[in-house]
């Protein structure tokens, strides 16, 4: 009887399993086996390449690049992801909360037709606006601030690049959760004299809790795999300014032609990632 309703319930499983299986599963695993080889897009490495076991691993570990890319995945991610989507995500919701509808709609469609852009396309959008004859240098050469953003200021320019396009997300996360805050808490809340603020923090965020915490690990896995914005506005650049890992990654499996490093680097980038989903996914356990 209990192997019948297994196998029930397995039948429709079975081809989103087999498809994790090919199109996840089995990337991962290619990536791992290739990261103890010395692969190569050119060369006998190429088409034969050879197992070196850990030797890519400790390379990477020693290669100062390494380091410094994380540390900007790091600030990348943090100032895009948890500061910017997620806290102007936040904040737009709050404002827009019990607004008329027109300003409400308005709003909406400003920030969602940011995200709503392919990726690319939302990159150029981005570099027309902030590069030396775009139209940010246009609005504030009227007083003198014009200058080369991508430039004098990249790691900037890309957090707030990606901030801009993600807010939406946040936000329609946080519009669905905020109306399903029971207008009774607030209202008492006002009533026993808690001002705006002391009611957002003692009624409706405890009430959101879990899907600050949810939208925080969404933004914050996505973010850190953003590698298109990037490239489109910076290239990693100027030198190594905004090499990510992502672009790390790129640079030495496609632009030195080094797969099996740049699949360590993968693998380097997955573990970063599965740390963020573990810290996550065990905090939103303990609020069960």
């Amino acid at each position: 009887m209990r192997a019948g309703v297994l196998s029930r319930w397995m039948l429709p499983m079975a081809p989103a399993v087999l498809l994790l299986g090919l199109f996840v599963a089995g990337p991962i695993l290619w990536s791992g086996y290739v990261s103890f080889t010395n692969a190569a897009l050119t060369g006998a490495a190429a088409t034969s390449p050879e197992f070196v076991g850990p030797a890519n691993f400790r390379r990477l570990f020693a290669d100062p690049a390494l380091w410094h890319s994380a540390w900007l995945t790091v600030v990348f991610t943090v100032g895009s992801a948890v500061i910017g989507q997620n806290g102007l995500g936040l904040l737009i919701a709050v404002l827009t909360r019990n607004r008329n509808r027109v300003l409400r709609n308005a709003v909406g469609v400003a920030v969602v037709s940011a995200w709503v852009l392919p990726e690319l396309v939302a990159a150029f959008a981005l570099y027309a606006f902030l590069n030396p004859e775009g139209t940010l240098n246009a609005l504030l050469g009227a007083v003198g601030l014009s200058q080369d953003w991508l430039f004098s200021a990249p790691l900037l320019a890309i957090v707030l690049g990606n901030a801009w396009r993600g807010t939406a997300f946040s936000m329609l996360v946080y519009q669905a959760a905020l109306s399903e805050v029971p207008t009774e808490l607030t209202e008492a809340a006002e009533v026993d004299g808690a001002g705006a603020l002391r009611r957002f923090r003692h009624v409706v965020l405890p009430v959101i809790r879990r899907s600050v915490l949810t939208n925080l690990m969404l933004v914050t896995l996505q973010t850190l795999g953003v590698f298109t914005l990037i490239y489109v506005l910076t290239a990693g650049g100027p030198g190594d300014a905004t090499q990510t890992l992502p672009l790390l990654m790129y640079d030495e499996a496609f632009e030195l032609d080094e797969i099996g490093y740049g699949a360590t680097i993968s693998l380097v980038l997955l573990a970063v990632g599965a740390l963020f989903a573990v810290v996550y996914a065990r905090t939103l356990r303990e609020e069960v």
